[in-house]
């Protein structure tokens, strides 16, 4: 049996109070600093040389980052102070205006295209990336399912079918934007979490062949997908086009070394590696701080994983457990395989790393995810004691 199903049936309001003793928010709250302050360092040495010369300002990108840091820490700081429960109840609606900014994103004329993908709603000087909020509000929607419909969780029909049809939906409209990576992240989190509420295996299995046949067709069917794997297994074969990003990524993070050259030291992100402070930006941290600084990273995201783990395992009701489990593997996920793309693990996925890399969109998204599993945590402080 597992830990969520061994928590007691929820009772209404029976909530435990909040505490503001829990250590685990204080790491939680200085784990997220400490990655903020990694990013607006490292986005201001990766984009300083190239916004100079664009801008004829070199802070340009540093000053937005820090403005969209501040919006960030503020919206996290406000969802801790919301009672997660509202979420559970608010669910359908909030899903059902997710999908209709996914639809309002493709209608030509109001979506934003960039770089052959049209993702952004413009807001003014800015734009905002629905998909992004899409990830989190998926989650709090599937929790909310997972908890309300735990006693037919066991039967296909009842249980699996309705999210694995409304999964399809999303996808789709991802799809066509296309966000191939939002789907594999909410794909990957989506498993665990049914998984963890009691869907037996082999009704995941029964769509694991569609699934796997509709990646493929993902993939073969859409040229540049096609042109990644190929670059993926062997960028050598064209290293002037589709295999330029992992050579010059793998140039910037051999010549670190364990130390680094120096912090705003990196030559690759001198005009040779593309989108050096966005979804690149690992490479440029490896370059200048070398392993120990990859090593430094990798541990604070590790550490934040194990301990909105704990969070999930201890929440006061199901849909809390349900809720910090699917927030606890979103941020870590997407930052392991934006390293994995890096470092020519897997193929490009155009994942920026959660907190470091310039971007607004996702940076207030992935504050609102910690601010929720802040207040997870405050609410499970009093049921521990």
């Amino acid at each position: 049996m597992s830990r969520i199903e061994r928590l007691p049936p929820e009772t209404g309001r029976d909530f435990p109070p909040e505490s503001n003793s829990d250590g685990r928010v204080i790491l939680l709250w200085l784990l997220v600093l400490a990655l903020v302050g990694f990013g607006l360092v490292m986005v201001y040495s990766a984009s300083a040389v190239m916004t100079l010369r664009k801008y004829s300002d070199s802070l340009y990108f540093l000053k937005r980052q820090v403005l969209f840091a501040a919006v960030g820490v503020a919206v996290a700081w406000g969802a801790s102070r919301v009672p997660y429960p509202w979420y559970r109840f608010l669910s359908r609606w909030i899903l059902g205006l997710a999908f209709a900014l996914l639809v309002l994103v493709l209608v030509p004329g109001v979506g934003r295209e960039f770089n052959a993908a049209r993702r952004w709603l413009p807001l003014g000087p800015l734009s905002f990336q629905p998909s992004e909020i899409v990830k989190v509000v998926w989650i709090v929607y599937l929790s909310a399912y997972l908890a309300e419909k735990r006693e037919v969780l066991q039967r296909f029909r009842q249980g699996l079918f309705p999210v694995v049809l409304l999964f399809g939906v999303l996808a789709g409209l991802l799809l066509m934007e296309p966000d191939f990576g939002a789907v594999c992240i909410l794909a990957f989190v989506t498993a665990v979490m049914l998984l963890a509420g009691g869907i037996p295996w082999r009704h995941l299995m029964l769509f694991a062949l569609p699934a796997f046949l509709g990646f493929y067709l993902a993939v073969v069917r859409v040229p540049y997908r096609l042109e990644r794997i190929t670059a993926f297994t062997n960028p050598w074969t064209d290293p002037l086009d589709s295999g330029y990003h992992l050579i010059q990524s793998w140039i910037a993070v051999g010549s670190g070394g364990l130390w680094g050259k120096g912090l705003g030291a990196s030559q690759q992100k001198l005009f040779y590696l593309p989108e050096p402070f966005t979804d690149f930006v690992f490479a440029v941290l490896g370059e200048e701080l070398g392993f120990v600084g990859i090593a430094v990273l990798v541990a604070l995201f590790f550490v934040f994983f194990w301990k909105a783990l704990n969070v999930a395992q201890d929440a006061p009701e199901p849909f809390g457990s349900f809720l910090g489990l699917g927030l606890a593997f979103l941020i870590p996920l997407q930052a392991w395989i934006n390293m994995g793309v890096v470092l020519g693990l897997l193929p490009t996925k155009g994942l920026t790393l959660p907190f470091i890399s310039y971007g607004g969109s996702s940076f207030l998204a992935n504050c609102l995810a910690v601010g929720i599993l802040l207040n997870i945590a405050r609410r499970s402080d009093m049921r521990a004691a």
